[in-house]
């Protein structure tokens, strides 16, 4: 499994401008993406994330159809071929999978309604046709009592066999590289554990990402299940140590997953880093000065994980949800747009292509102080030395390398470490030290 990776994380119906209630008119708007792939070959993205593609009345994750695009978007023949483009130019296909629950007009469930008990889908769903206690005068379980979003039996077979056949189909169909799975910390572990191992018996290359949001992300990395799973507590971190300049509570985070003690979590683990994606505030409104915004970015880039930006924040895109809406999450951009933010993106990307380090290395905390960090990645080619410096002020820094020299990767000059660093106001510095050079 090669991890090193920048994922694009596209919420398809948003970015596409498609109406929010499904109009049943097809229109062939995933075809946009097409126009979008210079702009990710820029970034240096190696892979594109699709939040929900297949067919829904609304938001995508209330899936009607498993094997047919939202009409809104377009059809399976377009998406194949906005598939086959990226991958003409080396950018993997990572689906969004939705197999905790669906939609109300999902066609099996629409039968139950119908029929009730009679209904050869009944136990596709989780019903109790003797509580009238529901939208149809039945009860049935939904995502955390949503009813809209109707729960499938993932122990019932008929369901489970249901699934692996869409999930074939999209690999067969599209190419697709990786899935998503939506909601992962709830979803059946029987089943996630049949689904990876289907899909890794004709495909061994093929990557899971799970959705986790709090809890200990090892129960689902295992050989068995994911390979990586979303990073929320760094997420988090991330902008709220610059927000309140304190860099403990990101550093903390840090050496908690990472740390080269034996009590660290997550040694030797891929996490998704993100800033935003569909569901959170957009990083540009959670920071409080926009000038941490190159601060945060290079700060993830660092860390330990596989980077995921989400369409729009690469150029530095608001967006607050409220308590009703997501919509300022999910525009529609017209174009892709360019300026300092993204040239530093794509800085980033190209220091993580020529240093495998920033992939594979391990990590440690050197120097802590509210307003400063340094930490060092190492692999069997080099030590990788990161610092930070949040402060309106520069600063002089005087600290434990575990190395004398390294090079200064942006100002390509070599430093000795003995006579400590320099860090301008609101700055950030990559020194690295080649083990057969040094």
């Amino acid at each position: 499994m090669d991890f090193n990776q920048v994922i694009y994380q596209i919420y398809p119906l948003g970015f596409c401008g498609a109406p929010k209630e499904n109009d049943h008119i097809l229109s062939h708007r995933i075809l946009k993406v097409l126009e979008w792939i210079p702009h990710f070959q820029k970034l240096g993205i190696t892979a594109v994330l699709f939040n929900p593609v297949f067919a829904s009345d609304r938001h995508g994750y209330d899936t009607d159809d498993f094997a047919r695009i939202d009409c809104r978007l377009g059809t399976n023949e377009d998406f194949k071929k906005v598939c086959d483009a990226l991958h003409e130019k080396n950018i993997k296909v990572i689906l969004d999978g939705v197999f905790n629950h669906v939609g109300r007009g999902f066609g099996y469930f629409q039968d139950v309604i119908k029929k009730r008990d009679a209904s050869p889908y009944k136990d596709w769903f989780i019903c109790n046709f003797n509580d009238p206690n529901g939208p149809d005068g039945f009860y049935y379980e939904g995502w955390e009592e949503h009813q809209e979003l109707v729960k499938l039996n993932l122990q019932q077979e008929e369901v489970r066999r249901y699934l692996l056949e869409r999930a074939d189909q999209w690999i067969a169909e599209f190419g697709i590289d990786g899935l998503r799975l939506d909601v992962a910390y709830m979803v059946d572990r029987s089943f996630m554990h049949e689904l990876c191992n289907h899909i890794r018996s004709y495909d061994p290359e093929f990557f899971f990402l799970g959705e986790m949001i709090g809890g200990d992300y090892n129960e689902l990395m295992k050989d068995s299940l994911l390979d990586s799973v979303t990073n929320y507590e760094c997420r988090k971190g991330l902008y709220s140590s610059m927000n309140s300049h304190n860099l403990f509570e990101i550093g903390y985070s840090l050496n908690r997953q990472f740390g080269n003690d034996q009590w660290c979590l997550y040694q030797g683990k891929h996490l998704l880093s993100f800033t935003d994606n569909h569901d959170v505030n957009r990083l540009a409104s959670e920071l409080e000065d926009d000038k941490d915004l190159p601060l945060t970015y290079a700060l993830m880039y660092a860390m330990p994980g596989i980077p995921c930006i989400y369409y729009g924040s690469e150029w530095g895109a608001e967006g607050k949800r409220t308590d009703w809406s997501d919509d300022a999450l999910r525009p529609c951009f017209a174009n892709p747009e360019w300026n300092t933010l993204t040239d530093l993106l794509a800085e980033l990307d190209t220091l993580r292509k020529n240093y495998a380090v920033f992939t594979d290395g391990d990590y440690k905390q050197i120097y802590l102080q509210n307003e400063q960090m340094i930490f060092r990645r190492r692999n069997d080619a080099g030590q990788l030395t990161f610092a930070i410096n949040i402060s309106d002020q520069p600063v002089h820094i005087d600290f434990d390398a575990e190395v004398e020299n390294g090079i200064d990767l942006y100002a390509k000059k070599k430093v000795n470490f003995q006579k400590g660093i320099d860090l301008k106001q609101k700055s950030f510095c990559f020194y690295y030290t080649d083990w057969i050079k040094e």
